[in-house]
C-alpha cells in the first residue's frame, strides 16, 4: 500500500507549466524578437496600455449612454394596507405570509409590511408579518391581535 509521505507528494500533472525561455538564439524558436514581432508599443518594454484603450478614440465604455439604476432591494419589501387585509376572501381570521401569498399581495421573495392605510372591521390574528404602530393599534382597536 502506498503511503503518504513528505518527500512523495508532486503537483498534480498540468498544473505547473515550465517557463518559457526567450532571446535564447534562433534555435530555440524564440530569439531576437523573442515572439514580439518587429516595431510598435507592443514590441517594447513596458508598452502596454490600461486595459479598454482603443488608441484614444472613445472607448465603447464610455461612447454607450448611461442606462439608469435598479436596485436590488426593489421588489423585496411590500406594503400591505388594512383595507387590503379587510378585502381578503378567507374564512378564518389568522393572516400570515402564505395566506398573502396565496392571495396574491406579495411575491416569493417578499417580505410584507402592514400599513395603516384604509379602514378595518374584521377581527383578524396577524402572524410573523411585520406591522407598523399605527397598523398595530387599528388592528388591536377592533378586537384583533399581532402576534
Amino acid at each position: 500500500m502506498f503511503k503518504l509521505q513528505l518527500n512523495t507528494i508532486k503537483p498534480a500533472l498540468g498544473s505547473k507549466k515550465v517557463r518559457s525561455r526567450v532571446g535564447r538564439g534562433i534555435g530555440s524558436g524564440l530569439g531576437k524578437t523573442c515572439g514580439r514581432g518587429h516595431k510598435g508599443q507592443k514590441s517594447r518594454s513596458g508598452g502596454f496600455h490600461k486595459i479598454g484603450f482603443e488608441g484614444g478614440q472613445m472607448p465603447l465604455q464610455r461612447r454607450l449612454p448611461k442606462r439608469g439604476f435598479v436596485s436590488r432591494t426593489r421588489n423585496l419589501h411590500k406594503e400591505i394596507c388594512l383595507s387590503d387585509l379587510q378585502s381578503l376572501p378567507i374564512d378564518n381570521q389568522e393572516i400570515d405570509v402564505q395566506t398573502l401569498r396565496i392571495n396574491g399581495l406579495i411575491g416569493k421573495r417578499t417580505i410584507a409590511k402592514v400599513i395603516a392605510s384604509g379602514k378595518l372591521s374584521r377581527q383578524l390574528i396577524v402572524k410573523d408579518i411585520l406591522v407598523t404602530a399605527g397598523a398595530r393599534s387599528a388592528i388591536e382597536a377592533v378586537g384583533g391581535s399581532i402576534i
